[in-house]
């Protein structure tokens, strides 16, 4: 069976058990690019799980299509002076297991945010001293020192509020039954199959809601993912290839929407975490630049991507006011990449492991990276993965080579801390340098926008130009499309889909 005709197949297979499931006419079907992982906001950290929260869990604060900070779960905030931070809360608000969202409840998640073993929320606020309820609802936050990002963090996981009864009765299971104050409670998981939510009707914001049931389908291949937009077997999908733009702008049964994300596409190197760490490419910041010199962001971004994303040297992408002017990535040279294997000293072919989540697109990247590092005395073995798996792998330190997205954050330091600093929670590949360390965290105290992107201007001359810690290649679109009959869709940069004001026709 040709390639072609082995997708359709999947696709008429996907479609007909997507058609089988009991659905009504206020049913949002959502096909996403890969299964979310834990559904745990302190414990979760994949982009398409914070698709899966937007309907879940409300957070303190949420961000609009202009990047404005706007409240949620709070009504407001002040500073009392650089360290205290006041925060008032909405009154009737309640978790879907009936306990009533107050003061001690976001002092609990906070906590919770912070300490709990395993949190990927603890790099995020960890500048946090103390959390207290100063009555139902107001908290105050009293910082360690000035942090300049804590509000921004508050927009996404670490602002989610969960319920304490339900977290102390689940344990380390609640996320596979989270309970939070978003406008849809939890109804059932499937793995690798669907994520079921129903409308809350007690959710304190419930004249925006006017869908009764969400199923959220993982659909890993693009082309499949956009036949059951076309059959008609899901209304929404998360993301679509950028070869078929042109396709659905083309269907006047379907709508498309794009925004510029805030995150990036990148190499993890794994530098210190574990044996797999022991590498020529692990262990040589000579054979790294090698390896970037070899790649060409430009051509893979015009073959794989139609042209229509940009490449880049840096975590921030140049719509944010902390893009650094000076960093642009470097024209690809073999001449110089070979030359620097030479001075490593290593012997060609530089063998590498490169895992890659396994949907086509990503594979595409990877067989073409492959290609071109091969020209310049590097061997690269393809690993795919199933996209959970390897983030799961990766914390473990079982990887080489890691091509990994970030769906990125407001502030630039939601885009760096966590995954360069040697402390950083999802430092997978656990890169320490202390000048780095030294001026991300000055960067965190600084509030002058100037002083924060010299500080970031010199960080990455450290851990980009120099160490190559990670290869950042290029920043992406959000591209969405869904059917005419959906209405109320708002694209917001940080590509989450907001259930808030969606109506579908009949």
């Amino acid at each position: 069976m040709s390639f072609r005709r082995t997708l359709l197949a999947a696709a008429a297979l996907v479609a007909a058990a997507v058609a089988a499931a009991p659905v009504s006419a206020q049913t949002l079907r959502i096909g996403l690019r890969e299964d979310p992982d834990i559904m745990d906001p302190t414990l979760a950290r994949t982009f398409v799980g914070r698709i899966v929260f937007a309907s879940l869990c409300d957070k303190l604060f949420d961000i609009d299509k202009d990047l404005n900070i706007v409240p949620q779960l709070a009504t407001g905030y002040r500073w009392e002076d650089p360290k205290t931070l006041i925060i008032t809360l909405r009154e009737g608000v309640k978790f879907h297991d009936g306990e009533t969202m107050d003061a001690a409840a976001v002092v609990y998640s906070l906590n919770r945010h912070l300490t709990m073993q395993g949190s990927f929320r603890r790099g995020e606020i960890n500048s946090m001293e103390k959390a207290e309820a100063v009555n139902p609802t107001t908290v105050r936050v009293t910082l360690k020192e000035p942090f300049a990002p804590f509000l921004a963090q508050l927009t996404d996981r670490s602002g989610m509020v969960v319920s304490p009864k339900a977290a102390e009765a689940a344990g380390a299971q609640f996320g596979t039954r989270p309970v939070c104050a978003g406008p849809f409670r939890f109804v059932e998981r499937v793995a690798q199959d669907r994520i079921v939510v129903e409308r809350f009707a007690d959710y304190w914001d419930k004249g925006r809601i006017h869908i009764d049931r969400i199923i959220y389908q993982p659909i890993p291949d693009d082309t499949v993912r956009l036949a059951n937009l076309q059959a008609g077997s899901l209304e929404l999908v998360q993301t679509i290839g950028t070869n078929d733009v042109a396709t659905v702008q083309r269907n006047n049964r379907l709508r498309i929407s794009m925004s510029d994300e805030l995150g990036y596409q990148g190499l993890t190197i794994n530098i210190g975490n574990g044996a797999r760490a022991q590498t020529p490419l692990g262990q040589n910041a000579k054979v790294r630049q090698a390896l970037d010199l070899a790649i060409d962001r430009a051509t893979i971004n015009q073959v794989v991507y139609n042209g229509m994303f940009t490449p880049t040297w840096q975590a921030v992408p140049p719509s944010s006011p902390y893009h650094v002017k000076s960093l642009t990535p470097p024209t690809r040279d073999v001449a110089r990449a070979r030359a620097l294997l030479r001075e490593a000293g290593v012997q060609a072919p530089v063998k590498i492991v490169l895992t890659v989540p396994n949907n086509p697109e990503l594979r595409q990247v990877g067989e073409v990276i492959q290609a071109m590092a091969a020209e310049a005395g590097f061997e690269i073995t393809l690993n795919a993965m199933e996209f959970a798996s390897s983030l799961q792998a990766a914390t473990r330190g079982e990887f080489e080579a890691y091509l990994l997205a970030w769906s990125g954050r407001t502030d630039p330091d939601g885009n760096l801390w966590t995954f360069v600093h040697s402390r950083g929670p999802q430092n997978d590949g656990k890169y320490s340098n202390p000048e780095v360390d030294r001026l991300l965290d000055a960067a965190r105290v600084e509030t002058d926008l100037e002083k924060r992107v010299a500080l970031y201007e010199q960080m990455y001359k450290h851990a980009v130009v120099e160490d190559r810690s990670r290869l950042y290649l290029w920043h992406r679109k959000n591209i969405v499309a869904h059917t005419a009959r959906l209405t109320g869709f708002v694209n917001v940069p940080d590509g989450l889909i907001r259930v808030q004001d969606l109506r579908l026709a009949n």
